[in-house]
């Protein structure tokens, strides 16, 4: 069964980046992701599973008592689509808000940009 764009875009956000244990996290991405997925950010890009693991990874570490929230509905053009998102302490005010836009192939992302906003 592939998945649509909507379901992709809800497990980027909540089965991968805002999964804290690896494992977990591991096989979500690969349900979810390309074997060549590239994701970019404003600091790096990240070519491939295991370094998208080790990137959520990584930013888990840095808040662990963070949790990310979509902040509105998924939008979808195609093969594309669109989630902003909410990152901060639960029950808090955001400490960082953010989209990810991803492109899909085959029922998996391939490419994943995500921009900061506030």
């Amino acid at each position: 069964m592939t998945a649509s764009i909507e379901q992709l875009m809800h497990a980027n956000l909540l089965e991968v980046f805002a999964e804290k244990d690896f494992d977990r996290r591991a096989e979500a991405i690969a349900r979810t992701y390309t074997e060549g997925v590239v994701f970019t950010d404003p600091d790096e890009v990240v070519v491939g599973r295991d370094a998208l693991n080790a990137k959520a990874q990584a930013l888990a570490d840095q808040s662990p008592d963070f949790e990310f929230s979509p902040a509105g509905p998924v939008y979808v053009n195609h093969d594309l689509g669109y989630l902003a998102w909410n990152l901060g302490p639960a029950g808090q005010p955001p400490v960082v808000k953010g989209i990810d836009i991803c492109f899909a192939e085959n029922g998996l992302i391939a490419k994943i940009y995500t921009l900061l906003t506030e």
